[in-house]
């Protein structure tokens, strides 16, 4: 039983330490294995940068689940002992979930279980931005990784990334990761937001942030649908359950189709989207009619926002977290057997908890 659950920990570490050598390599592709094609082996100094990226971020991941594991314990619900998911692209990693085991009886559980991942994740990772602020390498670091940026020395972003010259890869940073920037930084040996997967320690921090708003979001059984049905009860929850669902739809696939896409867009994608718009509203309303309706109303509205606002984007890669949100955990709560309101502490704390998310959230993640 435990061997399972530490082999999966291990291939994980594995996977993300081989991601975050080819995060700090500047790419988000393939694993660096020197085979088939695949990006070289990692030198001493590149497996270094890997276990800086990887460790934290595992234990973020870690903290989080073990929080809704003794916690879920504490209340004697029965559940299993996290499993870690490896993913030999990307991050490394599709995270990690626990197994509940028992039917969760009162809507006290459900908040408490709930809350208690993400709280805990979040303690972890506010530390660990700080210590990477606290900690930053001199310029001399990045100028070993590009050679090519030292000649310009401190004033290297102005060149580098000129006003009007085409972005690489970057992580968004959000309103808390900004917070923290500017009282612990120091802003001589800040990298330009586009050098941030060069280190480590603070892209481990940030996709902390990432993680814990992407499970804080407050729809279905996800950890903030857990806290805000234990704030609202079950019949309020769900009715802004399902308006949020809807923004989440729209605004993922703003901009995919206006009056001025090419006549080649709409033949060979509109019906792929329409078919998913249908797949992912079809439960969201009491009848498969009304969800298809709602899904021709979502696409009229972006089609139509599209035509008085040219340019406007939203993020298409929400799109997949909205189909399994749509298709797999469903995005209304079902009600507990004891749905007694919560204490007055518990509703602060969700209260914060909602705060938590606004600081952490960013409507696109990656750029």
């Amino acid at each position: 039983m435990y061997a399972r659950h530490l082999g999966l920990f291990l291939l994980t570490l594995l996977t993300t330490t081989l991601a975050g050598v080819q995060l700090t390599r500047g790419d988000v592709g393939l694993p660096p294995l020197g085979v088939w094609g695949l990006p070289p082996l990692p030198g001493p100094g590149e497996w270094a940068r890997g276990l800086w990226f990887a460790l934290p971020f595992l234990g973020v991941l870690t903290v989080h689940e073990f929080g809704h594991y003794f916690t879920a314990r504490r209340n004697r619900v029965a559940t299993s002992l996290p499993y870690f998911i490896p993913f030999p692209l990307g991050l490394g990693t599709f995270g990690a979930v626990i197994r509940i085991q028992d039917r969760i009886f009162s809507r006290r559980e459900f908040f408490d279980i709930g809350l208690a991942g993400p709280l805990a994740g979040f303690v972890v990772a506010v530390p660990l931005l700080i210590y990477g602020f606290t900690h930053l390498p001199p310029l001399d670091y990045l100028f070993q990784i590009h050679p090519e940026y030292a000649r310009f020395g401190a004033n290297y972003a102005q060149y580098v990334y000129p006003p009007g010259a085409p972005d690489g890869i970057s992580l968004a940073r959000p309103l808390l990761y900004r917070l923290l920037e500017f009282g612990f930084a120091d802003p001589a040996r800040l990298p330009h937001p586009n050098e941030l997967l060069h280190y480590p320690v603070l892209l481990a921090g940030a996709l902390a942030l990432f993680f814990t708003a992407l499970n804080l979001l407050p729809m279905g059984q996800l950890d903030g649908g857990h806290i805000l049905y234990g704030l609202l009860g079950a019949q309020r929850f769900n009715r802004l359950a399902r308006m949020l669902f809807v923004g989440f739809i729209f605004y993922a696939g703003l901009g995919l189709f206006s009056p001025r896409s090419a006549p080649d867009t709409w033949l060979y994608w509109g019906p792929a989207y329409a078919l998913y718009l249908g797949l992912v509203c079809w439960r969201a309303l009491p009848t498969p009619r009304q969800g298809l309706l709602l899904a021709a109303g979502i696409w009229a509205a972006q089609v139509a926002v599209a035509a008085a606002v040219p340019g406007v984007l939203g993020n298409p890669g929400w799109l997949v977290f909205g189909l399994l949100l749509g298709r797999l955990t469903g995005i209304y709560h079902p009600p507990a057997p004891d749905d007694r309101a919560l204490s007055r502490g518990r509703q602060w704390l969700g209260w914060a908890m909602v705060v938590i998310f606004v600081l952490c959230f960013t409507p696109s993640p990656f750029k």
